[in-house]
């Protein structure tokens, strides 16, 4: 029989989510670096969604096995991507020139993007720098069909130049990378008029690459570059070692991996395009049209040359009065629970508390996960502390944290240099809990308090200052003892751990969940009030989409407050009863909290899984209940302040457009700033 039920397709449903992040850069009451970097956020996310998920379509397309699509299908859905992503890019071509520029010029800031807009003033210095800082820098190597074929970098800049010869007129063309590494993309030049002036690099190129070849007249420069495939799978291995070998081969062939697109200047000519897609190899759908500036994720860090042009209302890191230098975390969490939200309180208590571990001398082991740590990490450097001062520390480090392998990697081997026992990725599954585990005893070895520690977000102090999260420090003996006999079977000590209150995928998280959402169910059928509020970043696993699908038309009031994928569709007869809100701002919305009214008991969890397959079904991942009644208040109070948000959080229908809330200026709630005030005010 056939499912009445129907779903969003995932990769579509992504392109609706990054589509609102470029709606922040086309908000007039964004200030205006900000609305600059958001441009930036909306490219390299759609750089990334090339090189993994798009790449991965176009292996089907080209003959792979996926167990969720046909070649036909693949092939469709590609189609679709790229009209999707064209009509966006459209849209972002027009928010940068007639909107983002304008408003810079009007801030005293003129960003050239012509030869016709360069003031005469300035063609002496652009002449200067280009002989004196670019042009040493600069390789041009010939292109063409008959040679063998330029090899090109991912993610690298290229300008390629259309020539002819004075003495014989030969068409000629040339390829040349940007020496991005010794000369910076956005060049400042000298003020004028109380005016700041910026220029591309690949601009001032332009204007003088005459000067490069004499004997030739420049016919047109243009810009192109290629993503290629970037997912790393590891396969199987019997020892860690053969897996750190594989892996360590595996993120190196990354940047030799098959073209998944090759973007271009749209104003360059058919016939040039089509001389680069025969010398170089690209397929047709391949093609990916861009603007005459690519690599705009590079815009993050564009000079402000401007000292009176703000950036947004700052909110900086508060540090908790009843957490100063002069308090034990430990004690206190010995008392009762502490709750963490990133970046409104400072990663530094987390710091601070694993700094305690390392000096209590009750303190015996520690131990962690590790999946995406900050470069120079302060967390590793105190772990690494810990093991120098006597203490047993492990840290379970996932080595298939995509894009971080290789940073993992040179971390478990620094800290396997200091004496800390590293574990390594389970085969088949990925590890992606972030949790921590502090154990401590008496001098004659009997138990003492020991902490846990659950979170949504990384052991990562540079993503704690962006990322919005949640954490929960416990002494909880029972909470303490499921994560520890968690820690065992990630040390394959434990295959079938008892867990009394943490909820993990492969164990116990898929039947309780089903279980609290009947309890939902039949309190909604009995005509009893039943409310479900999920935040997550992503919602595609079917089987739990249906299940919400049933407690709808039982009557449960779910409200989804989903940043990311979400395959649900809502305003259908099945899902009358759901509600989608999406929230983009300043911080990255990444916690995953989970509310259930549950007949008055209200239950409230917290931790790292999104509703996806991977997350329910083939991961290792750690939910906590939060079980202090002030503290689950506090994280009920959170999410209603997000429901209520009119400022910054949309509507998904079910055409998957991202509408805006309706708000008059008097009722207008913007979340990110009103859950920050109401922090500040409880830490008074």
């Amino acid at each position: 029989m056939d499912n009445k039920y129907r779903y969003f397709n995932r990769d579509i449903s992504w392109l609706s989510f990054n589509y609102r992040v470029l709606l922040e850069a086309a908000d007039p009451t964004v200030p205006i670096y900000d609305r600059i970097n958001f441009i930036a956020i909306y490219s390299s996310n759609l750089e990334e969604y090339y090189k993994v998920r798009v790449a991965e379509h176009k292996a089907v397309a080209r003959g792979g096995y996926s167990e969720d699509m046909t070649q036909d299908e693949a092939r469709e859905l590609i189609g679709r991507i790229a009209d999707e992503v064209n009509r966006q890019l459209e849209d972002r071509i027009d928010i940068f020139q007639n909107s983002i520029l304008p408003e810079l010029k009007r801030n005293r800031i003129v960003f050239y993007q012509h030869r016709q807009e360069v003031d005469p003033d300035h063609n002496e210095f652009i002449t200067n720098f280009f002989r004196e800082e670019i042009f040493p820098y600069l390789q041009p190597v010939p292109v063409s069909r008959s040679r063998v074929k330029v090899f090109l970098r991912a993610d690298r800049l290229y300008l390629c130049t259309r020539l002819r010869r004075k003495d014989n007129g030969v068409t000629e063309y040339y390829i040349m990378k940007l020496p991005y590494s010794k000369v910076p993309r956005f060049v400042e030049l000298p003020q004028k008029d109380g005016n700041y002036y910026l220029m591309y690099m690949e601009d001032i190129i332009k204007l003088n690459i005459g000067l490069m070849f004499p004997g030739y007249e420049v016919d047109c420069s243009h810009c192109c570059k290629i993503s290629r495939d970037a997912d790393v799978m590891v396969d199987d291995a019997p020892s860690a070692e053969v897996m750190v070998e594989q892996l360590k081969k595996k993120v190196k062939k990354r940047k030799i991996g098959a073209v998944c697109r090759f973007v271009y200047d749209r104003h360059m000519p058919a016939d040039f395009l089509n001389y680069l897609i025969d010398a170089f190899g690209i397929n047709p759908d391949e093609l990916v049209p861009g603007d005459k500036h690519l690599n705009l994720e590079d815009l993050a860090h564009l000079p402000n040359p401007n000292p009176d042009l703000k950036r947004g209302e700052p909110m900086p890191p508060m540090t908790l009065n009843y957490l100063n230098k002069k308090q034990s975390i430990l004690k206190y969490v010995a008392k009762r629970d502490l709750l963490l939200h990133y970046p409104y309180h400072s990663f530094d208590h987390f710091i601070h508390f694993l700094y305690e571990a390392v000096h209590n001398p009750a303190v015996k082991e520690i131990m962690i996960t590790q999946y995406r740590v900050a470069p120079h990490s302060e967390v590793i450097n105190t772990l690494i502390a810990a093991a120098q001062n006597g203490k047993k520390v492990t840290v379970f480090v996932e080595l298939k944290a995509r894009f971080d392998e290789e940073n993992n990697l040179a971390t478990a081997e620094l800290m396997q240099k200091a004496g800390i026992h590293i574990i390594y990725s389970i085969p088949g599954l990925k590890v992606h809990a972030k949790v921590a585990l502090v154990l401590c005893r008496e001098k004659d070895g009997k138990a003492k308090t020991s902490y846990a520690y659950i979170s949504t977000g990384n052991f990562n102090e540079k993503t704690a200052t962006v990322y919005s999260d949640s954490a929960l420090f416990t002494s909880n003996p029972e909470i303490v003892d499921d994560l520890h006999q968690l820690f065992r079977v990630l040390g394959r000590e434990l295959e079938a751990p008892s867990f009394k209150h943490l909820l993990v995928p492969r164990f116990n998280l898929v039947p309780q969940l089903l279980g609290l959402l009947e309890y939902e169910k039949q309190e909604a059928l009995a005509g009893r009030p039943a409310h479900v509020v999920l935040k997550m970043n992503a919602l595609q696993d079917k089987a739990m989409i249906d299940e919400l699908y049933r407690a709808s038309e039982a009557g449960v009031q779910i409200d989804l407050i989903v940043r990311g994928i979400c395959c649900l569709i809502p305003n259908q007869p099945y899902s009358r009863n759901i509600r989608i809100t999406r929230i983009v701002d300043g911080f990255l919305e990444h916690a995953r909290v989970w509310y259930f009214y549950h007949g008055g008991e209200e239950k409230v969890f917290l931790g790292s899984p999104d509703w996806m397959r991977r997350n329910l079904y083939r991961r290792i991942e750690a939910i906590t209940p939060v079980l202090d009644a002030k503290l689950k208040r506090e994280m009920m109070d959170m999410l209603h302040i997000q429901l209520a948000d009119n400022r910054k959080a949309v509507w998904v229908d079910e055409h998957l457009r991202n509408v805006y809330k309706q708000a008059d200026k008097e009722s207008e709630v913007r979340s990110q700033h009103a859950f920050y005030a109401y922090l500040k005010e409880k830490n008074r």
